[in-house]
């Protein structure tokens, strides 16, 4: 079975539905985004998570330290940071005791574990963009538990797991009406597309 993680929630709404469809992974955004939310937020939204559902909080570029306090003020179980962060932030975070997340570009590193970090993510060059690339590009390269990213849609899930061959997938934009704005029915056509494939 394929993990999913649906990632940049917001609303009450949206994360229920999320997990009434079966998602395995919820992620906050808590960094410079369209769909960027106070800890305190993610704090209300993560409540709503039950225990069987990963939260994860998700940063790019900021210190370990201002990680580790917007990590516990919004109560996540899981650090996702983005982007070419040192081994040595992954190191830093790891007394907290959450599960770590590395998402890179399909130019880094692939093996998942090589910072330390529980679970690898590979996104599209441009991250956030929601544009398709070459995902066919990662596979066999990418080890361990990782997760496929960037430009998935509930159109073109099952032909990116087909190429990719990945342990799970993660989407933001493509279950999206507008920038930081989800769709309930999307959100559930992604993760029924997702099952039939996987």
């Amino acid at each position: 079975m394929v993990y999913v993680k649906i990632c940049g929630l917001s609303e009450p709404e949206h994360v229920t539905t999320a997990v009434e469809a079966g998602a395995d992974a919820i992620g906050f955004v808590m960094t410079r985004s369209p769909r960027r939310i106070a800890p305190e937020r993610a704090a209300e939204l993560a409540a709503l998570v039950p225990d069987h559902v990963l939260t994860v909080g998700v940063f790019r570029g900021e210190d370990p330290d201002t990680v580790r306090a917007a990590a516990l003020a919004s109560g996540v179980r899981a650090i996702q940071l983005h982007g070419r962060h040192p081994h040595g932030d992954f190191t830093a975070l790891k007394d907290l005791g959450l599960r770590l997340i590395r998402a890179v570009d399909a130019e880094a590193d692939l093996r998942c574990g090589a910072y330390d970090e529980d679970l690898l993510l590979v996104d599209a060059p441009h991250a956030g963009s929601g544009q398709a690339w070459d995902w066919a590009a990662v596979r066999g390269r990418a080890s361990g538990q990782w997760l496929l990213a960037g430009g998935l849609t509930p159109a073109n899930v099952a032909e990116a797991i087909a190429a990719a061959a990945p342990w799970g997938v993660d989407v933001s934009s493509g279950v999206e009406t507008a920038p930081g704005v989800k769709d309930p029915a999307l959100i559930r056509a992604f993760l029924e597309t997702v099952r039939r494939a996987g």
